[in-house]
């Protein structure tokens, strides 16, 4: 494993089905849960500073919505679906080593 991974929680620390935001080893991540599969993203929406992790989850899109001026992203790719964003939010490779979450900032997310 990566010594540059990042511990984000314990995987009892977020539910099925849920989001939730992590200020860890200076990275803001949206971590979303749907069943068992987890995914991050930037919490930053590319529009504004606002946490994507405090808006709707659409599990069935797989998007997170920016509460503040409801542009969507992919959890997938991190990519906006809709405006005002027009900018990406960065992705983040997930492992659970022992029950804890951890994250691998991408290169270019420095």
């Amino acid at each position: 494993m990566s010594a540059d991974r990042v511990r984000l929680c314990a995987l009892s620390d977020i539910a099925p089905d849920s989001s939730m935001r992590i200020d860890a080893g200076g990275l803001r991540v949206a971590l979303v849960r749907i069943g068992d599969d987890l995914f991050a993203i930037g919490d930053k929406c590319s529009h504004a500073d606002f946490s994507l992790a405090e808006g709707e989850l659409d599990i069935e899109g797989r998007t997170l919505e920016c509460w503040k001026h409801g542009s969507t992203f992919s959890i997938d790719s991190g990519e906006p679906e809709c405006l005002p964003a027009m900018k990406p939010v960065p992705t983040f490779d997930v492992v659970v080593d022992d029950g804890d979450v951890y994250v691998t900032p991408a290169e270019e997310a420095s």
